[in-house]
């Protein structure tokens, strides 16, 4: 939405968004599962572009559920007459580019055929949902959903035998929710994780008053620091202070809950020692939280370095396992086997279940771009691109692919960090780049393969200067789709680090690109 404003009111251009939904929101329009809600303060998760549009919006709540984020959405898709260029109800099927006409010609799947000099993919990072191939799915009696793909008018679990297969984070935000309503909720569980406290409350006036009248100030912190998010990492090392003193700061932030906690120490991320420091500390927690000493231990028994996966932010999650109407599987030590007529069969017996619930995730970063047949020069294809994983150039342009660029693409810091600064940054990259080729008389601008090469050098040096890939089956490393290869997708050197590389090859004219005047 921001990109198609700025296109048609920054550079005069004519623009249209295709969009496969039946109304604005994205991700937020398909994330309609229980507990659904986002785990960055709304006053961070919000378009800073416009003044306006901040003073003239209040949120509710600290951490805002899916529905105030979907209102949000529409609420700027009226207030800046969006809806006039966004097609709904439109699903692309290929996207191909003409050499001879520098022109792109995209194809729904009803057949229309759209033409435009620029194509621009705003798929979203996390919005190609993975239902796992468990054999036996047609064969269940009962009603399975995707948490992705959540039916509007809701699920009724009243009394219902439910099973939850996954425990990232949307599970974890999910299962409280669920098994207050359930009459029995199983959670198959195969990788434990660590989850934060949300301490999730409405907001004040006051508080809502100050975030507006800082607005300049919140955007300077979330576009300086690393993680875009309206907090700085401490500068300090969990050995700066003694094991006193360092639980001490490790409960305050636990008391005040949200992603903060992971600010307290500067090492937390590439020391591994430092990092033993808060993951033991969460492990306490949740044995402290859950009752059942048995429960408790799978639940800490986890297996990476804390936030090596982005942790989530829950509401009572922990607290949960000590409802009677709850129980836990470990699929670890009893893998499921089939999914059954009457529910889920693992290695060790069959869970009769009314309703499954698939909290699985994604075919992150590059799974929704691959299920469009994108095709570039000399009929290069996407798919055959980035056969051995994502290949591109600041997560924006891929080689061989004139004129399309990726929002918040693989390579780029998105899944990392607080999600709207590294959207309105990409938006505001890519509307400048143009108005340059516009401007200079320039038909097409083409990442180069040395600068892809680069660029993906770049990406793994990040990550292997930290402990994220440490977390073997993550998503950022494509390790939850069967087949994907295992490459390192996000960029992990900062967003602030990040902004100031691709401001630099802006000023050395495009460094890095092919730019082309025929």
């Amino acid at each position: 939405m921001y990109q198609l404003l700025s296109f048609r009111d920054k550079l005069g251009l004519s623009a249209k968004v295709l969009e496969a939904a039946n109304g604005v929101g994205g991700t937020w329009y398909w994330n309609r599962y229980p507990g659904a809600r986002c785990d960055s303060e709304s006053h961070s998760y919000a378009y800073y572009f416009s003044k306006a549009l901040i003073q003239d919006w209040n949120w509710s709540e600290r951490f805002p559920q899916q529905p105030e984020i979907l209102r949000y959405l529409n609420h700027v898709a009226d207030r800046f007459d969006l809806r006039r260029d966004i097609q709904l109800n439109t699903r692309v099927r290929s996207g191909r580019h003409d050499q001879a006409s520098n022109r792109w010609h995209v194809i729904s799947e009803a057949g229309e055929h759209f033409t435009a000099t620029y194509l621009v993919t705003a798929v979203g990072c996390l919005s190609s949902a993975n239902v796992p191939g468990i054999p036996g799915l047609s064969d269940f009696a009962g009603d399975w959903y995707h948490t992705g793909q959540w039916p509007h008018e809701g699920v009724n679990f009243s009394g219902k035998r439910v099973g939850v297969v996954g425990t990232g984070s949307t599970g974890i935000q999910a299962i409280p929710v669920i098994a207050a309503d359930a009459g029995h909720l199983t959670v198959f569980q195969r990788t434990a994780n660590y989850s934060l406290p949300a301490r999730n409350a409405s907001l004040t006036e006051e508080f809502r008053r100050y975030a507006k009248e800082h607005s300049d100030d919140i955007r300077k912190v979330m576009t300086s620091n690393t993680n875009a998010h309206p907090f700085y990492i401490t500068d300090r090392s969990a050995f700066d202070c003694s094991d006193e003193e360092r639980k001490a700061i490790f409960e305050a932030g636990w008391k005040k809950g949200g992603l903060e906690f992971r600010t307290a120490f500067r090492d937390l991320l590439i020391d591994e020692k430092a990092n033993k420091t808060a993951a033991d500390f969460i492990r306490g927690k949740i044995h402290d939280i859950v009752k059942d000493p048995k429960t408790a231990a799978l639940l800490a028994d986890i297996d990476h370095p804390f936030a090596a996966k982005r942790p989530p932010v829950d509401s009572q999650y922990f607290e949960t396992y000590n409802r009677d109407n709850v129980s836990l599987v470990n699929l670890r030590e009893t893998p499921i086997e089939r999914i059954t007529a009457k529910g889920i069969q693992t290695a060790a017996q069959e869970f009769e279940l009314e309703i499954i619930v698939f909290a699985t995730g994604f075919d992150a970063m590059t799974g929704s771009l691959l299920k469009i047949d994108i095709e570039g020069r000399n009929g290069m294809k996407l798919s055959d691109a980035w056969s051995a994983g994502p290949r591109n150039y600041l997560g924006l342009q891929v080689p061989g692919f004139p004129n399309f660029f990726t929002i918040t693409g693989p390579g780029s810091p998105s899944v990392l960090c607080n999600m709207p600064p590294a959207i309105e940054h990409h938006v505001d990259w890519i509307t400048e780049c143009i108005r340059h080729m516009r401007e200079q008389g320039i038909a097409r601008i083409e990442a180069t393969e040395s600068a892809a090469d680069y660029w993906v050098h770049e990406v793994n040096a990040a990550a292997s200067a930290t402990l994220l890939p440490r977390a073997t089956h993550s998503w950022f490393l494509g390790a939850n789709i069967p087949g994907k290869p295992r490459v390192f997708m996000p960029y992990a050197g900062g967003f602030a680090k990040y902004r100031q590389i691709c401001a630099d090859v802006v000023s050395k004219g495009y460094e890095g690109f092919s730019l082309s005047r025929s």
